[in-house]
């Protein structure tokens, strides 16, 4: 997978078009309507991840810390259908968490998590706090991960 990881401004109308188009794919035709653009894509870094065919497969936001959290904000997590079950998804976590470890040292990350995943984001050291609540009709929980 070829990763690249830009501010929004640096994305480029292909790039930006294929991130929305995923984006779009997977949690408004998938998982039902809602406001994709929420005014956080322009205070974020964007992580996309390119077959050697250059189709998008997998594309993470983080968003900058001071602006939805205090720590630094993995969201909008998608991998796309055709390559779930291939370990896609946790080498885009990876790869995030690592960015933001090199962008952020020291520095915790806190996500918003459809809580049918906690588990998955367990992997890789986050923690439930709060409880669960509802994020356009789905459950989601609020996970943190220590800084390291």
């Amino acid at each position: 997978m070829d990763w690249t990881w830009s501010r929004f401004a640096e994305l480029g109308v292909d790039n930006l078009y294929d991130a929305l188009a995923l984006r779009c794919r997977v949690f408004i035709l998938e998982q039902g309507a809602y406001q994709d653009p929420d005014g956080l894509d322009r205070q974020a870094w964007h992580l996309l991840g390119r077959d050697p065919n250059g189709v998008l497969h997998a594309y993470a936001r983080v968003v900058d810390p001071g602006v939805k959290y205090a720590e630094p904000a993995i969201g909008r997590v998608i991998t796309s259908p055709e390559t779930r079950g291939t370990g896609l998804g946790r080498a885009l976590m990876r790869e995030g968490v690592a960015r933001c470890a090199a962008f952020w040292p020291g520095r915790g990350i806190r996500i918003s998590a459809q809580a049918h995943l906690a588990r998955f984001y367990a992997e890789f050291g986050f923690v439930e706090v709060g409880r669960p609540y509802l994020e356009d009709d789905i459950p989601h929980v609020e996970m943190v991960r220590s800084a390291t």
